[in-house]
C-alpha cells in the first residue's frame, strides 16, 4: 500500500475573483458520487494515469487552496496546472469587464459578478457527455442523469492510502471505451441519447485531439457537429467549458435567450448572435453572465 499523504497548494489567481460565484455554479451541477459542492467546497475524484485521487478546492489567503490527495507526487505541480486552467484563474478578468462595461445589457451584470469566471472541466470527455444528457432537459434533470452514467458505468473509487474517501465521493467517471456500449435501458435515457454518447466515445477514442482543445473554434464547433446528435448548442456548450474557448457562445440556449429577452419579446437565433457580435472574443463570459442573471439555474 502506498501512502498518499494530502498535500495543500495555494493556487495563483488573476484578481478580481470571487469563488462563491463558480462553488454556486457548480453546486447544482456537480456529478453524484463524483464531485460535490459543500459551502464554498468543491471536491471531486480524478483518474490519472490509471490511479485515483480526489481535489478539493475552497478560499485561500489570497485565492484558492487545493487539497490534492494522490499517490504520486510528482504528479502534484501538474494537477494544480490543470487546475488553474480549469477555473479559469488567471484570465485577465479585468480587460474583459472594460468592454463589456461599454454594453448597456452586460455592464450592470458585470458590476454585480466582476469576480466571475468560466468553469471548466477536469475530464473534457465527462463534461462533454454530461452537455449530451443536457440537451432539452433541466440542470437539475442532467445531473441525475449523469450520476447513473457514473454509477453505471464507472469505477468505484479506489485510494492507495487505505483511508475513507471524502463527503459525496465514490466514482470515478467512466472513460470512453466503457461508454461505447452505453445502453438507453439502464440509463433510462432515449435510444437516441444513448447512441449519440456511444458516438462520442468511438470519436473520442479514434480521434483524441478532437477534446484535447487547439483547434479554431470554427473547426472545432464543425467537427463536433458533424457527430450524430450533436447540434451548435452541445458543440458550443463543450468548446466553451470543456475546452476553454472563450468566443464559444450557445446561442441556442433557451436560457440564454430569457436573458437576451427586449421590449420587442425574445430575440430569434439569428438575432442573439447579431447582437452577441459585440461580445467577441468573449462571448462565453457574456453567456456566463447572462445565465447567472437567470440564477445560474440554467446553462446545460
Amino acid at each position: 500500500m502506498n501512502a498518499s499523504p494530502i498535500v495543500r497548494l495555494a493556487l495563483p489567481v488573476h484578481h478580481p475573483f470571487d469563488w462563491s460565484i463558480i462553488a454556486g455554479f457548480l453546486a447544482p451541477r456537480c456529478i453524484p458520487g463524483v464531485e460535490a459542492v459543500d459551502g464554498l467546497a468543491y471536491r471531486r475524484t480524478i483518474l490519472l494515469n490509471g490511479r485515483h485521487g480526489t481535489i478539493e478546492l475552497g478560499p485561500g489567503a489570497d485565492g484558492l487552496e487545493v487539497a490534492i490527495r494522490y499517490p504520486d507526487a510528482t504528479a502534484h505541480a501538474a494537477i494544480a496546472e490543470r487546475l488553474v486552467r480549469q477555473f479559469d484563474l488567471m484570465t485577465d478578468i479585468a480587460a474583459i469587464a472594460i468592454q463589456f462595461g461599454r454594453d448597456p445589457l452586460l455592464a450592470p451584470l458585470v458590476a454585480l459578478r466582476p469576480g466571475l469566471r468560466v468553469p471548466g472541466a477536469w475530464d473534457p470527455f465527462e463534461l462533454a457527455v454530461r452537455a449530451i444528457l443536457g440537451q432539452q432537459v433541466s440542470v437539475a434533470a442532467a445531473t441525475t442523469l449523469a450520476g447513473r452514467v457514473a454509477l453505471s458505468y464507472g469505477a468505484p473509487l479506489q485510494l492507495e492510502d487505505g483511508e475513507p474517501p471524502p463527503p459525496g465521493l465514490f466514482q470515478v467517471f467512466p472513460d470512453p471505451a466503457a461508454l461505447i456500449g452505453a445502453d438507453p435501458g439502464v440509463l433510462r435515457i432515449p435510444t437516441k441519447r444513448a447512441e449519440t454518447i456511444a458516438g462520442l466515445a468511438r470519436a473520442a477514442l479514434a480521434e483524441p485531439a478532437l477534446l484535447m482543445g487547439g483547434l479554431p473554434l470554427g473547426l472545432l464547433v464543425e467537427r463536433l457537429d458533424a457527430l450524430p446528435g450533436i447540434g451548435p448548442w452541445t458543440a458550443h456548450y463543450i468548446a466553451m467549458r470543456a475546452l476553454r474557448e472563450p468566443d464559444a457562445f450557445p446561442s441556442g440556449d433557451l436560457g440564454l435567450r430569457k436573458a437576451m429577452i427586449t421590449a420587442a419579446g425574445l430575440p430569434s437565433f439569428k438575432e442573439m448572435d447579431l447582437r452577441a457580435e459585440a461580445w467577441r472574443p468573449w462571448r462565453a463570459y457574456a453567456a456566463l453572465h447572462l445565465w447567472m442573471s437567470l440564477g445560474g439555474a440554467t446553462g446545460g
